[in-house]
């Protein structure tokens, strides 16, 4: 984690600034002292998550953006996706080693739904590097392609409907990024998910990245080569307890066992997280239980809801 980044957050907190703090490829938005909205051109951003989950059509936000949010900041989902977009950002912008650069600015007008300390979020980043296993990391989200295994180990793997969704969204050439852009989810989910399916077999672990090589006059950057296709995964579409086996002997996860958790399912429940254990830094509206379709697509994890 980015030191700099995050002591800058903390120093900005403290003094209850307003404005945009730029690092690498994406910009936290504070107002006085809290964070109100992360972007980073690694991730998908929260105007595509509202029009995914049905919360808003892209007309809508491009006039709260104008300044007219109108009926838009009274929808309870919005509070969620926001939550989820700031931490699936500030994920990626934490583990960079980019210098922060902050700017005072107007007030973001998503401060009314959405202001969380910087402790906090930083906290919460740091939890999920805990979590951190397996060959993926942060970095490699936009430079690897996602590769499907050239070769089935095993009979029967019981998949996730995500899971599912994104292995057949593999195909040599796009990246966690690119995969999670396409299917608009977030990509911190989606890599979760893609290290769970490195880990049962079925994704090839990521080529070793070259460093740039510096020479008088050239650039010189290698890229991986792209390998062969899955021809066919058979995916079982029911449940298994959880802690119990697959039929192939692989252990399901279930929900609480934390490094092998759906991707998405992390993503939702890092927002129940935040609010239980930073109640006193940050007290939103109360709101009434989101409906169990929103549910479903944050969570991407369908079988386990059905």
């Amino acid at each position: 984690m980015s030191v700099a980044l995050a002591d800058e957050l903390h120093r900005l907190g403290a003094e209850g600034s307003t404005g945009v703090l730029r690092a690498g490829d994406g910009e936290f938005h504070l107002v006085r002292g809290a964070i109100a909205s992360v972007g980073c051109g690694r991730t998908i951003g929260l105007d595509r998550l509202v029009v995914e989950a049905g919360v808003a059509t892209a007309e809508d936000w491009r006039r709260a953006g104008a300044g007219d949010p109108g009926p838009l900041l009274d929808e309870p989902q919005l509070e969620t996706l926001a939550l989820l977009s700031v931490f699936d950002a500030a994920y990626f912008l934490l583990a960079s080693a980019a210098e922060p650069e902050f700017r005072p600015a107007p007030e973001h007008w998503l401060a009314p739904v959405c202001h969380i300390a910087p402790r906090a979020l930083v906290h919460e980043c740091e939890r999920r590097t805990d979590n951190d296993h397996g060959p993926w990391t942060a970095d490699l989200v936009t430079m690897v392609p996602v590769v499907p295994a050239r070769r089935i180990k095993r009979n029967q793997v019981v998949l996730t409907g995500s899971q599912a969704e994104i292995l057949a969204a593999a195909d040599t050439r796009r990246s966690i990024a690119d995969i999670a852009r396409d299917l608009g989810r977030t990509t911190y989910g989606c890599l979760v998910a893609v290290r769970d399916l490195t880990a049962a077999g079925l994704i090839e672990p990521p080529e070793p990245v070259a460093e740039p090589v510096q020479r008088p006059g050239r650039h010189l950057a290698l890229a991986p080569e792209p390998a062969a296709t899955l021809t066919h995964v058979p995916v079982l579409p029911r449940r298994i307890p959880s802690g119990s086996a697959g039929p192939a002997g692989i252990p399901h996860r279930g929900t609480g066992d934390r490094p092998g958790r759906h991707a998405i399912d992390e993503e939702a429940t890092a927002t129940a997280h935040y609010r239980g254990t930073h109640a006193g830094a940050y007290e939103p509206e109360r709101w009434q239980q989101v409906d169990r379709e929103t549910l479903i697509r944050l969570r991407a994890a369908l079988e386990e809801l059905a």
